[in-house]
Formats: C-alpha cells, sequence, structure tokens
C-alpha cells in the first residue's frame, strides 16, 4: 500500500474543496489498478464524490445549512455558535471514500469529482490520507 497525506487550507468558513487532481497525480504515479482511499482525519470534515461547479457545491453548502443550522440547538457548545452541526455533519457526508483505479486512473464518472465537504470555520487547515491499494497482480499484495 502506498499512502500519502495532502495539507489543504479550507479557509474560514464553509468550504468544498476539489481534490481530484491530487487523487489522479498520486495514483498516475503507479499506472497500475486497485483501490484510492480517500481519508480526511477530521471529527468534522467529509469526503463526497459529487459533480463541482455548476452550482451543485453551493446547493450542498445550501442544503446542509438548511439541514444543520449553525444555530444554538446543538448540544456540542464549543468554538463558534452553531459548531455542533459540524460534529453532526459526517455521519451523512463520511470521512471516506474508496474510488476503484484502473491503469493508475481513478475511475470516476464524467461529472463525478472527489470533494473535501467542511463546514467548521473554526479550522481552516485539514490533512487527507490518500491510500492507494494495488492488486495482486500489480505485486504489492493485498
Amino acid at each position: 500500500m502506498r499512502t500519502k497525506l495532502i495539507d489543504l487550507h479550507t479557509g474560514g468558513s464553509e468550504n468544498i474543496i476539489d481534490i481530484t487532481a491530487e487523487c489522479r497525480d498520486f495514483t498516475s504515479e503507479t499506472g497500475g489498478d486497485g483501490l484510492l482511499h480517500v481519508f480526511v482525519p477530521h471529527a468534522t470534515a467529509g469526503v463526497a464524490i459529487m459533480e463541482l461547479g455548476a452550482g451543485s457545491d453551493e446547493d450542498l453548502l445550501a442544503a446542509l445549512r438548511d439541514l444543520l443550522p449553525a444555530d444554538d440547538r446543538w448540544r456540542h457548545r464549543h468554538g463558534s455558535p452553531g459548531h455542533g452541526r459540524d460534529h453532526v455533519m459526517p455521519a451523512m457526508i463520511p470521512p471516506y471514500a474508496t474510488i476503484p483505479v484502473i491503469s493508475g486512473r481513478p475511475e470516476l464518472g464524467t461529472w463525478q469529482s472527489i470533494a473535501i465537504v467542511d463546514l467548521n470555520v473554526d479550522n481552516p487547515r485539514r490533512n487527507v490520507r490518500l491510500s492507494f491499494l494495488t492488486s495482486p497482480v500489480d505485486g504489492a499484495g493485498w
């Protein structure tokens, strides 16, 4: 298994960050087949496979604001007002995704991208762990 940690600056606002290019660069180094596992080791961020641009990312943020308002209803209360919702969000958008890779290329659909979803305005830095598991034919084994 190959692994790499990437550092992201998500800023001080709700954000969706496209990491598709970083994922493609990482898997293309091998040229092999396998699985790309993307994991964000934070309690308030998630990984989404979705169309970006064209308004979908703003639609997702708006939907999360509707579902998880940043108000005082949350029992988890440290940080910015409504921060408790940031800790609930990964139950809806999990902190991981696994993507098949063929000949070093993530097999995404035409409009699919790999994105980090971060509602936490208190933490502007995120790490993302990329792990590439190659098939036994490629020599590394499972």
